[in-house]
């Protein structure tokens, strides 16, 4: 089940998806475009289906996931553009790892949206 963007935006997740800050990209154009430094956010970011991305904003938001995320949840949080459920799964889990994930995914978000917004 797909949440839609309001719910999610509630959820702490407006600094990715609900402001609808990433573009629309075909593949060529995501090859072409992606710098071999990238990090799986950035990467995540540039191949997203959300409107308005540019290449600065997905750099700003990896470099706050950097500073903000561990290396294994950067992976984990990277997935979730592909598949926004999952981050609602993790959201309402009684599991106490997932609830220290989202706590700082949503540091992350707050911050992403501050420093890139």
């Amino acid at each position: 089940m797909t949440l839609p963007f309001p719910s999610l935006r509630r959820a702490g997740f407006c600094a990715l998806l609900a402001a609808q800050v990433f573009a629309v990209q075909t593949v060529a154009q995501f090859a072409m475009t992606q710098p071999a430094q990238a990090g799986v956010i950035e990467r995540a970011c540039r191949s997203s289906d959300r409107s308005a991305a540019n290449p600065s904003l997905c750099r700003c938001i990896q470099k706050v996931a950097n500073a903000r995320l561990t290396v294994g949840e950067r992976k984990t949080v990277s997935k979730w553009f592909d598949d926004p459920h999952q981050a609602q799964v993790v959201r309402q889990s009684s599991n106490a790892r997932d609830e220290r994930l989202w706590e700082r995914y949503k540091l992350f978000g707050a911050t992403a949206a501050k420093t890139c917004g």
